[in-house]
């Protein structure tokens, strides 16, 4: 049965995640040091590992014995942790699970030691969703969790959190992943997939996936899937409608000779051909800040 790269290819160790490299070094350092805190707050945008280095993070504050702050995948909790099928690991979404009688679930259980592990983690993504009421709720469980309870909460709209949460936590900032460091990843996959694919193609998917490693993997699938052989640039412009440099100069042309009527015309052209005029406007930007 086939696997979407994005998830064949998640991370399984801390050295594996590609960018988010303080935000590693720091977790690594706290769980080398055995300082760990009760509660950890990500915040960054979608695809760029937020829940990868949770579940990452989940295994190795319940190893026995971490190699440089990776799991070592060898003692009985790395080993019951693999397929997260552990009861003390509990990932929850907070979009479809954000009421407050959820979150009083979890405060009514912190307090029953884990099943089979050192710490039972709860994995909260989305976080912001919860209702005002289940944020009162889960306050009270984050001012004085178990010393057995970790909580890792993930999120792409801090903005929405109540600073009463935000202070319980361990905050860590994550940025999108750099187009080289998403090209590099790319590289290895096609290379371990044995996928054709020209490096300017590779380049071209880094670029729209505009940071996110997840997304550029999601691209990669499609693209193998609509191509029988070799990928080249031209198929990933026509999948996800980007224009070539060529044709955005035309633009800029029209334009600095006020063509009112051939500019609009291009630019109708470009929509009946599917072309992503958002992208078309950032790429136009772009072009100008380089010239």
């Amino acid at each position: 049965m086939y696997q979407a790269l994005y998830r064949k290819y998640r991370p399984k160790n801390f050295n594996d995640v590609v960018g988010q490299k303080y935000v590693i070094e720091t977790l690594k350092n706290s769980i080398q040091n055995k300082k760990i805190s009760h509660a950890y707050m990500f915040f960054g945008p979608r695809g760029i590992g937020k829940t990868t280095i949770a579940k990452i993070l989940s295994r190795a504050v319940n190893c026995e014995n971490p190699i440089e702050g990776n799991p070592c995948e060898k003692c009985d909790s790395c080993l019951k942790s693999k397929d997260f099928e552990t009861v003390d690991i509990i990932e929850i979404d907070a979009a479809s699970n954000n009421g407050v009688d959820e979150i009083r679930e979890i405060r009514n259980k912190v307090n029953i030691v884990p099943s089979e592990l050192k710490y039972k983690v709860y994995i909260i993504d989305e976080v912001h969703m919860l209702t005002p009421g289940a944020f009162n709720a889960l306050l009270k469980t984050l001012e004085e969790p178990p010393e057995h309870v970790k909580f890792i909460l993930a999120t792409t709209e801090p903005q929405k959190l109540p600073a009463t949460i935000l202070s319980r936590c361990q905050r860590f900032d994550f940025n999108k992943v750099s187009q080289k460091d998403i090209e590099k990843r790319l590289s290895i996959v096609c290379k371990e997939e044995k996928i054709g694919i020209d490096p300017e193609a590779i380049s071209l998917i880094a670029q729209v996936a505009d940071g996110g490693m997840r997304d550029s993997l999601s691209i990669l699938d499609q693209c193998i899937a609509y191509c029988s052989s070799n990928i080249t640039v031209d198929n990933v412009r026509e999948i996800y409608g980007v224009l070539t440099t060529s044709d955005i100069g035309k633009l800029f042309e029209h334009l600095y000779a006020h063509e009112v009527d051939a500019l609009i015309q291009q630019i109708q052209e470009c929509s009946d051909k599917g072309m992503d005029l958002k992208r078309l406007t950032s790429d136009f930007i772009t072009l100008l800040k380089e010239s």
